[in-house]
């Protein structure tokens, strides 16, 4: 301990008011050395033999070392006079203090020297064991306000904020070699809150917990982030194939069943793995890979283990400046429609067109629509981007109208693709009918497509928005018919028009019997159902002869047209007799 710059005091109330002094504002990580620099202040003040400070720990019931005066010049390891029995902490001084909190005894001050002690000097020396006793309150209670900021309430590990300090040590030491991150989510949580209640789930959370920490080593660092989501932050350096196989170990350990309310529950986890060196990579990046892992593994089905790789870094980067560009090419004009016809198998003259939502970024290039509709749906845009396509198809529909004879598009329809979130907006139906007058169309030449979980994801709103659409003459699809969840009793309750068949039914057709198995199943039920039928995905004759063959006689694909812009497809109508096709042919 440095020698302290400050003079001795001369009296016993200038000796109390150096060490309130001394003791004021210390923490936790400064207790040893001020307790150290009171004891030798108070030995030389009083000239005593030795000094000593012990702290009780009840919950032990041991008597801790905190600091002595002097210090001796080796300690051994471990030190025997470090932790003793609370009986034997004040074994050898000639006078010991004890420090009281609340009426307890938190720990003794004990002074060396035989000799007698006037009541002067033993006020002095209590009032100091009250300043000490004052400041292990202090701290205690800081400690505890530091416990609860780093961690979390339910469970007890450590929380974000604990983590992000941990990792952040990590990065700052940029020690050579890999180290692991491991972000664990447990799957279909919430159906087993919805049965048993939230008080039932907090209690499997904190299960959940205790065997994450019994799982993996004890230097690992475990963390709640919130809900059902936890990290594990690898403790030295670790590879892919040791972060894999200790996150197949935290599977096993969780995947036990755990009773609760009489009930015997199992739960898998998907595990995310980032593989990361941390002089290469920033804090954030490190944890979103984590996470982006485990959104892969979740998107497979859960229970499943993914490490983070450079493929998913790159479309995570397209994702998000997907994401941050969205909303200003829907509401600038950046988007575009492109138009497919959809055609008469028999006569191959064009019934109808789809409208398909097109985005070519200035820097990404053309974006892929089932990676700019997901985002759409994940950041509440889906309506927004939906009513713009459907208001647009429209639009344009009407201007090709306009440049034909008059009836030369009888019987011919535009389909539209909408989304669930329009499917159970309580405005969408006046939407719908307000983009149909103001474009001077009636609806039986709209159609739009829904897929099967949108349908019966909602029951309620679902059927009241598409019984409003079939008021209007709108007809109804489902799209990707045969993937979903649809049953025979929802497609007899849902005002339902078509099925559309799905491509991956109809690609092989003609030299797959599974699909020709399926598409006939299909055929037949829209035979009892009285309902249109398009195949999608036909890219070969054999195809659509089975088709025709199987009694679908409308398709679209590749063999017929690639989609293409509103100019090219006007060029075409005006080229041709569009066709019209109702079941009665």
């Amino acid at each position: 301990m440095e020698s302290d710059p400050r003079p001795e005091p001369t009296d016993l109330d200038a000796l109390v008011t150096a060490v309130a002094t001394t003791l004021m504002g210390v923490d936790s990580t400064g207790l040893n050395e001020a307790a150290a620099s009171v004891l030798a202040t108070t030995v030389r003040a009083l000239g005593l033999e030795s000094g000593v400070l012990r702290f009780h720990d009840a919950r032990r019931g041991v008597s801790v070392l905190v600091a002595e005066w002097p210090a001796r010049p080796e300690i051994p390891d471990p030190d025997p006079v470090g932790v003793l029995p609370l009986d034997e902490d004040a074994a050898g001084a000639g006078l010991v203090v004890p420090l009281q909190t609340a009426g307890t005894t938190t720990g003794t001050l004990g002074f060396g020297g035989d000799r007698p002690w006037r009541d002067d000097e033993q006020r002095a020396l209590t009032t100091i064991a009250v300043l000490f006793a004052q400041m292990q309150s202090r701290m205690a209670a800081e400690d505890r306000l530091r416990h609860i900021a780093h961690h979390d309430e339910l469970t007890g590990l450590p929380n974000r904020r604990a983590l992000m300090e941990h990792l952040s040590g990590i990065l700052a030491a940029a020690e050579p070699g890999t180290r692991a991150l491991l972000f664990i989510d447990v799957d279909r949580l919430k159906a087993m809150n919805d049965f048993l209640g939230h008080e039932a789930g907090d209690r499997f959370i904190v299960e959940i917990a205790q065997r994450l920490r019994s799982a993996v080593d004890p230097g690992d660092v475990v963390a709640r982030l919130g809900g059902d989501e936890m990290v594990v932050a690898v403790d030295g350096t670790c590879d892919e194939s040791r972060a894999v196989a200790l996150a197949e170990r935290v599977q096993r350990a969780i995947a036990r069943p755990i009773q609760l309310g009489g009930q015997s529950l199992g739960r898998t986890v998907s595990v995310g793995i980032a593989v990361m060196e941390p002089a290469k990579v920033a804090l954030a990046q490190w944890l979103r890979s984590a996470d982006q892992a485990v959104l892969v593994a979740k998107s497979r089905g859960g229970n499943e283990v993914v490490v983070f790789t450079a493929e998913m870094e790159t479309r995570e980067q397209v994702r998000v400046a997907v994401e941050m560009n969205l909303l200003t090419a829907i509401r600038d004009g950046s988007l575009t429609i492109a138009y497919q016809p959809i055609v008469d198998l028999r006569t191959r003259a064009m019934v109808g067109v789809e409208a398909l939502v097109r985005w070519h970024h200035p820097t990404l290039g053309p974006v892929a629509p089932e990676l700019f509709v997901g985002v759409a749906e994940a950041t509440n845009l889906a309506g927004e981007l939906g009513d713009w396509v459907l208001a647009e198809a429209v639009r344009q529909f009407a201007a090709w109208r306009s440049e034909l004879p008059p009836g030369a598009l009888a019987g011919f329809a535009i389909s539209v693709n909408i989304s669930p979130v329009q499917l159970i907006a309580i405005d969408f139906v006046s939407t719908v009918a307000g983009v149909l007058e103001r474009n001077g169309l009636s609806g039986d030449e709209l159609i739009l497509e829904v897929t099967e979980h949108a349908v019966v994801s909602d029951d309620a709103a679902a059927l009241k928005t598409l019984h409003g659409l079939r008021e209007l003459g709108v007809a109804i699809a489902i799209d990707d018919f045969g993937t979903g969840y649809s049953s025979l009793a929802q497609l007899k309750r849902f005002p339902v028009n078509t099925l559309k068949i799905d491509r991956g039914f109809v690609h092989d057709l003609g030299r797959n019997p599974d699909d020709f198995s399926i598409v006939r199943s299909i055929v037949k039920l829209a035979e009892s159902f009285e309902l249109d039928l398009i195949a999608e995905g036909v890219e070969s004759e054999e195809a659509a002869a089975t088709l025709v063959e199987l009694g679908c006689r409308v398709a679209q694909g590749y063999l017929f047209s690639r989609p293409m812009t509103a100019d090219a497809l006007g060029t075409t109508l005006r080229g041709q007799n569009p066709g019209r096709y109702s079941r009665a042919q």
